[in-house]
């Protein structure tokens, strides 16, 4: 994707909407003193140029019962192009997978997991992990305290 330009205008409404993505045109005009049509048409031309990508609630992940997040290191002994598309559809499609990244250094990717508990997690890992061809070493970190949790972005001014 090339870089789209963003002014001030712009990035300050970027920032309304990552705080409330349910804020309307209405109420995102009035806090940029914008009458509604030119504010729709930026939040439009925003999500056609793919600046904003979607919107969704933010969940509490321990008030539906969410009360684990791993940390995993996955390791390959064979690297193949197959084994990597296959293991990166296994984990797009799995819902308890927060992030997936492939990685540079000891590890081949690195996962974020949600899970109910420790025995969840457990079969998590014997289910869908070591379901996985070519597997050679899973490496988990359990968080012990959630510091900061946010999928809000800087957004630096100009």
């Amino acid at each position: 994707m090339s870089r789209i330009i963003l002014d001030n205008v712009d990035r300050s409404m970027l920032r309304l909407l990552q705080a409330d993505g349910a804020m309307s045109s209405i109420a995102v005009g009035e806090k940029l003193a914008l009458s509604t049509t030119p504010t729709w048409r930026r939040r439009k031309r925003l999500e056609d140029e793919g600046v904003i990508t979607g919107y969704e609630a933010t969940i509490d992940r321990k008030a539906i019962g969410l009360n684990l997040t791993a940390f995993v290191q996955i390791s390959f002994q064979m690297h193949t192009d197959q084994s990597a598309d296959d293991f990166e559809a296994v984990m797009r499609g799995n819902p308890y997978v927060l992030s997936c990244h492939k990685v540079t250094g000891n590890a081949d990717y690195i996962l974020q997991i949600v899970a109910a508990d420790l025995e969840a997690y457990g079969e998590f890992v014997e289910r869908v992990l070591r379901a996985q061809p070519g597997i050679s070493a899973i490496h988990s970190s359990l968080a012990l305290k959630e510091i900061k949790d946010s999928h809000r972005l800087p957004i630096p001014d100009i």
